[in-house]
């Protein structure tokens, strides 16, 4: 059984801490084979809406090339980023991109709601009704769909994320059932752009997408690209719940799962 995890975050992003080393240490006493980094980047402020300057992608790559000395040959390691609301302005995100490193892997994500939410984090989301937290939902789907068609990234991240913070953090027991035309669509607009789909094991927490959508997305990828992560901003959640999450791709019908190097897929037997 081949491991990877395909999604965490080092203290380059703004909300994590521990440094690459200490997550591929973490990494192999997890008994992991390959690891890659997604660290957080946005066209605009953390936490905000305005455009935010260049990326210290130096930082970056200091870090990673720090980690890759430290690890020698115990573990793979892959330099990637979550790439997160960039329909805020594809223009600038553009720019900012152009200036990267050569990078592995990028996932697309969204965090933010629109406008008409004053761009909302879904971290602070709070609903006061059902049809409210619904409404939310429709919208955070309304700009996956943006940021999809737009399609300058290898896997769509977290594609349920509202339920982690509305079921798990607000007490909701929320699905994603309404929305299976929304969510049909986007899978047709990956499919059309060759995008794949994270599997995010949400740190042991229900997966995210959950089986019902897994089951959807395999049915309707004619060759699905599919990645695991843990979504870990600490050690201690680097590799969590990869072993199980490969069984449950198993049980929606995946022969294979990817990994990434140069922005190309790689697949392994599941």
């Amino acid at each position: 059984m081949y491991l990877a995890d395909y999604h965490l975050h080092s203290r380059i992003s703004p909300d994590a801490g521990d440094s690459m080393t200490a997550l591929a240490e973490a990494a192999v006493e997890a008994g992991l084979d390959e690891l890659c980094f997604t660290d957080h980047l946005e066209p605009i402020v953390w936490a905000r809406t305005e455009l935010r300057g260049p990326y210290d992608w130096s930082a970056l790559t200091a870090e990673f090339d720090a980690a890759r000395a430290a690890m020698g040959d115990r573990i793979k390691l892959r330099l990637g980023i979550e790439l997160g609301d960039a329909c805020w302005d594809f223009a600038h995100t553009e720019k900012l991109l152009a200036d990267a490193p050569p990078l592995d892997f990028i996932i697309g994500s969204v965090h933010m709601l629109s406008e008409r939410y004053k761009g909302l984090d879904l971290y602070y989301f709070d609903p006061k009704t059902e049809e409210e937290a619904y409404d939310g939902i429709a919208d955070y789907l309304g700009r996956v769909k943006v940021m999809a068609e737009w399609g300058k990234f290898d896997v769509l991240g977290h594609l349920t994320l509202p339920l982690r913070y509305l079921n798990e953090n607000r007490g909701w027991n929320l699905s994603m059932e309404r929305f299976g035309w929304e969510i049909t669509e986007i899978f047709s607009i990956l499919k059309q752009k060759g995008i794949g789909l994270e599997l995010n094991t949400n740190r042991g927490n229900t997966p995210l997408p959950d089986g019902m959508w897994l089951r959807l997305y395999e049915d309707m990828a004619a060759d699905p690209i599919v990645t695991l992560g843990t979504d870990a901003h600490s050690a201690e959640f680097v590799g969590c719940a990869v072993r199980e999450r490969q069984a449950l791709l198993r049980e929606c019908g995946f022969t294979s799962f990817c990994t990434f190097e140069g922005r190309r897929p790689i697949r392994h037997a599941l």
